[in-house]
């Protein structure tokens, strides 16, 4: 960025933190830029809101731009009140957090917001404008993909696997800009893996949607003339007899959210690019099938898929007979013979809640305690919804990261994300620290990526859906409502330090 560069200090912010850049437009004109960066990376922060005195509220793009061309507000000294989860700006005397600027058009000023949190937040995977404000200032497009890619404005629940030399991207419910839930029937994309093909991890997401007979929008996954919406999850890769992949996934078809009236399995048909269902279960309340978030585990001689949903507690050998075979599905139980949990075939698998109750029965001693999540700085019980569970070569350890029910919505409503290590899957799970939040908006079903852990698994990646959905929040965020939003956490970092 060009441009005489000059520090100031305006009423309401502390020395240093706000830089203005002057940059020339064609005539003196154009909108008046400013960008958020977090102050220990210098990199842009999405997801921050700025709000006039007026209540204009404007929330950065992906790369913290924000774009300002208010009629009435140009060439005018403007305070912008500052927020963004997990992340601060230091107040005033009066408590306001934010900045007066003088909004000239064409020039730039960059503010520095702290980090509060350990996760960095990096950027919107999903949805239309990801680069909206940095285009309409002509600092550029990271991502060579359209602002409209695949018509998708909105995509629930990520999965992701690496398949066939690439990475492949499917999410469930899909807006499209002529109607909400636009694809029902499974979005999918594929990108090169990171650092080929020009993914640049640290500018997004380069995702080449699968699109219609009209190249246009994205297409349905999954073809389905039956009513309601179909979802897939626990998606896998295993190889067939012939030493081939095999890319596989658990169907369900839902006529409202928790109402759900057929489900089976289903794979990848690489002719035809779409999903074809190759079992339908009979039975609606069973366990044996793939499901959340699936992870590949050498146990003894042997190679499992275990299922985090929330916690690793189903598995089944590592081929298609038994991923198909409804007797070589095992469950992770308390056995009141043996005092101990055990993997069997016989009952449903164990939880959280299961586990407490026997505790506090005294029907289970507390030493074989495997599930008993607690904040490691105030001891308070943390009751996961969805998680995600890897190895991770850095800690040496199996790590987790979910999201928190908290259904009385303080701080939020499935929106607070936590992290937890165990020396084997089954656990135990105990201490948890709070990694990133989301004040009053949910951040469910969180997705590790370990395709995209750097430094040896030191830093890793993951992503989410974040919505106003089950918050109770009545606003929604625009571009961001019902997206991915990607994080990066770095388990070398110093919030570990009082853990180790």
């Amino acid at each position: 960025m060009g441009g005489l560069v000059r520090f100031v200090l305006w009423a309401g912010t502390i020395a240093g933190l706000v830089t203005a850049c002057t940059r020339q437009e064609p005539g003196g004109l154009g909108a008046f830029g400013i960008r958020i960066v977090d102050e220990a990376t210098g990199r842009g922060v999405p997801l921050v809101r700025l709000s006039t005195t007026g209540n204009i509220e404007n929330w950065t793009d992906s790369e913290g731009w924000v774009a300002f061309d208010e009629p009435g507000l140009m060439n005018e000294e403007v305070h912008f009140q500052i927020d963004s989860p997990g992340y601060e700006f230091p107040a005033d005397g009066f408590g306001f957090r934010g900045v007066r600027l003088m909004t000239t058009p064409g020039e730039r000023v960059m503010v520095k917001v702290k980090r509060t949190q350990p996760a960095e937040r990096m950027y919107r995977v999903t949805g239309q404008g990801i680069f909206r404000d940095a285009e309409l200032l002509d600092e550029g497009r990271p991502l060579n993909v359209p602002a409209l890619n695949a018509g998708v404005t909105g995509s629930d629940s990520v999965q992701a696997v690496i398949y066939r030399d690439q990475v492949f991207w499917l999410w469930g419910d899909t807006n499209l800009p002529h109607y909400p839930l636009g694809n029902f029937h499974v979005t999918a994309a594929t990108t090169p893996l990171p650092g080929l093909g020009g993914f640049d991890l640290e500018r997004g997401v380069p995702l080449q949607y699968f699109v219609d007979a009209n190249g246009k929008r994205a297409k349905a996954m999954l073809p389905d003339d039956q009513p309601g919406v179909v979802w897939l999850f626990g998606l896998l890769v295993v190889k067939d007899e012939q030493g081939q992949q095999v890319l596989l996934a658990h169907y369900s078809r839902h006529l409202k959210l928790g109402e759900m009236v057929e489900h089976g399995l289903a794979r990848y048909d690489d002719r035809q690019q779409v999903f074809l269902k190759t079992k339908t279960f009979d039975d609606l309340s069973t366990w044996r099938y793939p499901h959340g978030n699936a992870v590949r585990v050498q146990d003894g001689p042997g190679e499992w898929f275990c299922f985090c949903e929330p916690f690793p507690t189903v598995r089944v050998p590592a081929s298609v007979e038994a991923i198909h075979d409804p007797a070589a599905w095992q469950a992770f139980a308390w056995s009141d013979a043996k005092q101990d949990y055990e993997w069997q075939t016989s009952v449903p698998p164990d939880n959280q809640a299961g586990e407490a109750a026997r505790l506090k029965a005294g029907k289970q001693p507390v030493a074989t305690t495997r599930f008993q999540l607690r904040d490691r700085e105030s001891g308070s019980p943390v009751e996961i919804h969805r998680s995600s569970v890897n190895w991770n070569g850095f800690r040496q350890r199996w790590i987790l990261i979910g999201n928190e029910i908290n259904a009385s919505g303080k701080p939020s409503t499935l929106g607070e994300v936590w992290y937890a290590e165990a020396a084997d899957i089954t656990g135990p799970w105990l201490d948890a620290v709070k990694i990133a939040t989301h004040p009053g908006w949910s951040f469910y079903n969180p997705r590790q990526h370990t395709f995209l852990d750097q430094d040896g698994g030191r830093v890793v990646w993951f992503e989410g859906t974040f919505t106003r959905t089950f918050s109770g929040n009545s606003l929604a965020v625009p571009r961001y409502e019902y997206n991915q939003l990607m994080y990066r956490l770095d388990l070398g970092g110093e919030w570990r330090s009082a853990r180790d």
